[in-house]
């Protein structure tokens, strides 16, 4: 199978690598975020900063929300949802990262420094 594989392909593999490796530096880093917004229901429930470490609970309409944040992150840390699928996204630490609590009609956002977006925005 070595045998079938010319230099040049080498050469267009090597580049490729590097590309990718060049790809990685430029844009696998993100900031860190300074504050998280809580939302509820559609509405803004508060702004607080990730330098304080605390624990906030936010009702919504299956029950309380337990959002925590400690050492400049901040993640869901219990929820009366069926799924926990916010729970599960674990500590978020830079700007842009999101948990939403879908049953319960809660989120947080990460806030600060550069926002980072998906391929499927604009």
């Amino acid at each position: 199978m070595i045998r079938l594989v010319r230099p040049g392909d080498w050469l267009v593999l090597g580049c490729g690598a590097l590309f990718v490796i060049f790809l990685f530096a430029a844009l696998g880093h993100s900031e860190g975020a300074d504050r998280v917004l809580i939302r509820k229901g559609g509405g803004v429930f508060g702004t607080y900063s990730l330098s304080r470490n605390r624990e906030i609970r936010v009702a919504g309409p299956l029950g309380v929300s337990l959002i925590s944040i400690s050492g400049g992150a901040v993640r869901v840390a219990k929820d009366p949802g069926p799924h926990q699928n916010c729970v599960r996204q674990g500590w978020l630490r830079h700007a842009g990262e999101v948990a939403i609590c879908l049953p319960n009609e809660v989120s947080i956002e990460l806030l600060g420094g550069k926002k980072h977006y998906d391929s499927i925005s604009y």
